[in-house]
């Protein structure tokens, strides 16, 4: 079972078809654009003015730079604006969208790695807009800001339950499909216990859940998971722990 956002589900589960397993799509999470746009607006009308940006996952740089477009009349991103993402995958759709120079964590994707890049030790004084969902970890944003940056959240999406989604995951779990579950985020594990409701969670605990950090596996752990893997933020790194799981062919 593949539980990423419905645009985003392909790479995925094109690797696990090529490593000869099937690829079940069903979303734990939808991406909704933002009713107000306002607030958004307001930091990207002033863009110029910052010293840095961080974007947080692949949808904040889609969003974002989709209403910068729209915003700024084809003005050319600010050279002197530094640029930062939290995972590799934000850094290559950054460079997909023609943003070079990008800081990221080389390898844990998560605030904790971009806050211990030498880039982010000494901030005091720096403006930095922070481009993410609605809601989401305040840790970045508190780190920066304790270290003495002025520090600006601009919500871009909001992440909802996909409402077609319960339908499907009932199904292929009457069907006996389901052998493992990847998910990308702690949101995403709570949406499909929602989903899934008091005895689908029971049932499901049982199942191969694969999770792109610790963190993550500890709170699967937490909720009764039993066979937790951490495998990595990426889909390469998802697909190469389920065939070393399973076995299978290479996907490469």
């Amino acid at each position: 079972m593949v539980t990423r956002p419905k645009d985003q589900a392909g790479a995925l589960s094109s690797l696990i078809r090529r490593a000869g397993g099937e690829a079940l799509p069903i979303p734990a999470i939808e991406i909704q654009e933002l009713e107000d746009l306002a607030p958004v607006y307001s930091v990207v009308d002033r863009l110029d003015s910052f010293d840095a940006a961080i974007f947080v996952s692949r949808n904040a740089v889609r969003r974002v730079l989709a209403l910068i477009d729209r915003r700024r009349g084809g003005r050319p991103w600010p050279a002197h604006l530094q640029v930062a993402a939290v995972g590799g995958g934000s850094r290559e759709e950054l460079a997909a969208h023609g943003i070079s120079g990008v800081i990221a964590p080389s390898g844990q994707s998560d605030s904790e790695a971009l806050l211990a890049l030498r880039e982010f030790s000494a901030v005091a004084g720096k403006r930095i807009a922070i481009f993410r969902g609605e809601g989401g970890r305040a840790l970045l944003g508190d780190t920066l800001a304790a270290r003495g940056a002025l520090v600006e959240h601009a919500a871009c999406y909001r992440r909802t339950l996909p409402a077609a989604s319960g339908a499907l995951l009932a199904a292929a779990w009457e069907g006996g499909k389901v052998d493992a579950v990847t998910l990308s985020s702690g949101e995403g594990l709570a949406n499909l216990l929602a989903m899934l409701g008091a005895e689908g969670a029971r049932r499901i605990a049982g199942a191969v859940l694969f999770v792109p950090h610790p963190r993550i596996a500890e709170e699967a752990a937490l909720r009764g998971f039993e066979r937790v893997v951490a495998a990595g933020p990426g889909d390469a790194e998802m697909a190469a722990a389920l065939v070393a799981y399973f076995g299978g062919a290479s996907y490469n």
